[in-house]
């Protein structure tokens, strides 16, 4: 019997290689061989990827608009459009799907000059700049949030909500029920940022902490996540507070520790947003700042809409705001309680078999 390949493409963050991950396993389900081509940056995800094989594939970002740096990012995407080619002619996949990031535009232009019907998913509320890009060229286009600005009208008829995919480890403790914080009890905070976001958390958090009335500081336990060339610094911090903290610059464990956590805070990338959501829990957002086309933002709004957390900008956020903030929800379970059901009732469970049952239509029948 011939084998069935369909390649997936994302650029190398955890936001656009989890939901990925997420439908490798499902098509795994259905019998399909799934490879993967990303970026140099997917090595820290890359290892434990759900396919077969994965492949790098030059591709790179426009940065500037000055002339030279145009034709070198325009020579390094043409470079990768060859290479594109060269594998879609060796894996021969049926179908070819992009999770975003400018990594997949010379994979997804390929396979349409090799005429293999191709797929786009968007993980945010706003429709990337790789993806608006490719909109006008996918056969299918699949959408996490209705409606999804920036989403061109010539692609409309093209789109389907499907909902942002997670992974099976992040499903695995969707019935895992919130415990509120007791009176008196240990109060379970868990930070993270991504790589972008980890620094400012190291450095408002240590102090915001410090500044809330001694029985919270003896209650709290912080788990978070800080980077490498941080750790000393933000583990003193705490010790100084006499605050407990378990720090690293990752955690492979990450949805266990969401499960445990009675508040996250965190950055909204799409991905977060989905997990936080899945397992239900309830989050304090901090949206990147200067993130193209404020996606963030507007992941952080439809949380916080919803009633699954709060949005607090980091231009408005000094530690003294967050230490007020912190010490009001911590101090009352009952609004961590609804946060954490209303959070669990946005997620899109059914999102992968959505996303997987477009990808076999797209693959058609097994001859």
């Amino acid at each position: 019997m011939t084998t069935r390949t369909i390649l997936l493409v994302a650029g190398g963050t955890g936001g656009h290689l989890f939901p990925a991950a997420a439908l490798a396993q499902e098509l795994a389900r259905r019998g399909f061989a799934v490879e993967l081509a990303t970026d140099e940056r997917a090595e820290q995800y890359g290892n434990d990827f759900p396919a077969r094989a994965v492949y790098k594939v030059p591709s790179a970002t426009f940065t500037s608009r000055s002339p030279l740096a145009v034709a070198t990012t325009l020579g390094r995407l043409a470079k990768g459009f060859i290479q594109a080619r060269r594998l879609l002619e060796m894996v021969q996949p049926l179908v070819v799907i992009g999770f975003g990031g400018y990594p997949t535009l010379p994979p997804i232009m390929a396979a349409r000059s090799l005429g293999i019907p191709t797929m786009i998913h968007e993980q945010n509320a706003v429709m990337g700049r790789a993806n608006r890009f490719l909109s006008r060229f996918a056969d299918a286009i699949a959408l996490s949030f209705t409606p999804t600005k920036r989403l061109r009208r010539s692609a409309e008829g093209r789109a389907r909500l499907t909902g942002n995919p997670v992974r099976d480890t992040v499903l695995s403790y969707r019935n895992v029920a919130y415990t509120p914080p007791e009176a008196a009890g240990r109060l379970l905070l868990l930070v993270f940022g991504g790589s972008q976001g980890a620094h400012f958390f190291s450095e408002v958090l240590p102090p915001a902490l410090e500044m809330m009335p001694s029985p919270f500081r003896w209650r709290l336990t912080v788990v978070q996540q800080v980077r490498q060339e941080d750790l000393a610094a933000v583990r003193e911090a705490y010790k100084e507070a006499n605050i407990a903290a378990h720090l690293a610059p990752f955690f492979r464990d990450m949805p266990e520790r969401i499960a445990n956590a009675h508040l996250v805070i965190a950055r909204s990338g799409a991905s977060t947003v989905a997990e936080l959501t899945a397992i239900g829990r309830p989050g304090l957002l901090v949206p990147l700042p200067h993130a193209l086309d404020n996606d963030q933002l507007e992941n952080a709004m439809r949380f916080q809409e919803a009633g699954g957390g709060w949005c607090m900008r980091q231009s408005e956020l000094t530690p003294e705001r967050l230490s007020e903030e912190l010490a009001r929800l911590l101090g009352a379970p009952g609004i961590l309680a609804q946060a954490a059901a209303k959070s669990k009732a946005m997620a899109s469970t059914e999102a992968v078999k959505k996303l997987a049952g477009l990808a076999e239509d797209l693959a058609g029948p097994e001859e």
